[in-house]
């Protein structure tokens, strides 16, 4: 499972949902469901918007979690 850590680098960046949206250019219902981890697909070039407004890397914004071990 890819876990989407969307909502940690926005606190840490002090970042608001609109504030996001508007750099990104994406609706906040759009960057929310993919904040909330309910989106089943990212763009590569949402994804690029999103590390470019938040001057981070892929890796800062999704990790790999193994289900069985998220479980225990």
């Amino acid at each position: 499972m890819i876990r989407i850590k969307l909502d940690v680098m926005m606190a840490e960046r002090k970042m608001s949902l609109n504030k996001l949206s508007e750099l990104v250019d994406i609706t906040p219902a759009n960057l929310s469901i993919l904040k909330n981890e309910k989106g089943k697909a990212v763009r590569f070039t949402t994804l690029d918007a999103l590390c470019k407004a938040l001057n981070c890397q892929p890796g800062d914004l999704m990790e790999y979690v193994d289900e069985e071990e998220d479980s225990e």
